[in-house]
């Protein structure tokens, strides 16, 4: 029995172990691309935040920054770190696709409320591919690209029907 439970916490397969098989495109974006975006989103936030800030907005970055700025933009870094954390770490602790789908929701929203924060800046800021700067290309195609890829992770796409069954521990 404690055999059992031990292989159904483990990592999903990319062959077929237990829990279900992961295709490739997630198991690369989820566990590896986007953790490691996330990271250097999360240095340059808290060491880069003149800069950050330059490329969020020129007209408002204030210079020097606030005490209360740099404050604010130290806890977004953390909060960008304990995202890529928690999508490196507990993706890769367990075979168990409603943890999976959960993890992969919560970050669906975190993209749509990251997608919304920039509508201030106009509605071109989402389609006009010339004028974006390093931060636009984070924060505007990237998190299409994650919110599609959690989109389609949680229609089922790319999986075989018999891989998304679930073992059931006793």
């Amino acid at each position: 029995m404690a055999a059992r439970k031990q292989a159904s916490s483990s990592a999903p397969s990319a062959t077929g172990g237990a829990g279900f098989t992961l295709p490739l495109p997630y198991r690369l974006f989820f566990l590896l691309i986007e953790p490691i975006a996330t990271l250097l989103g999360a240095y340059f936030a808290h060491f880069g935040q003149p800069r950050y800030l330059e490329l969020t907005h020129a007209a408002s970055a204030p210079s020097p920054i606030p005490l209360g700025t740099s404050i604010a933009m130290s806890q977004l870094a953390n909060l960008y770190f304990a995202f890529a954390m928690s999508e490196a770490l507990v993706l890769r602790s367990t075979s168990d696709l409603r943890v999976w789908k959960t993890v992969l929701f919560c970050l669906l929203v975190a993209d749509l409320g990251h997608l919304y924060t920039v509508r201030v800046l106009g509605p071109q800021i989402y389609w006009s591919i010339f004028e974006w700067n390093a931060i636009d290309w984070g924060n505007i195609p990237f998190v299409y690209l994650g919110a599609s890829m959690r989109v389609a992770f949680l229609a089922g796409v790319g999986f075989n029907p018999r891989s998304k069954k679930l073992k059931t521990s006793a």
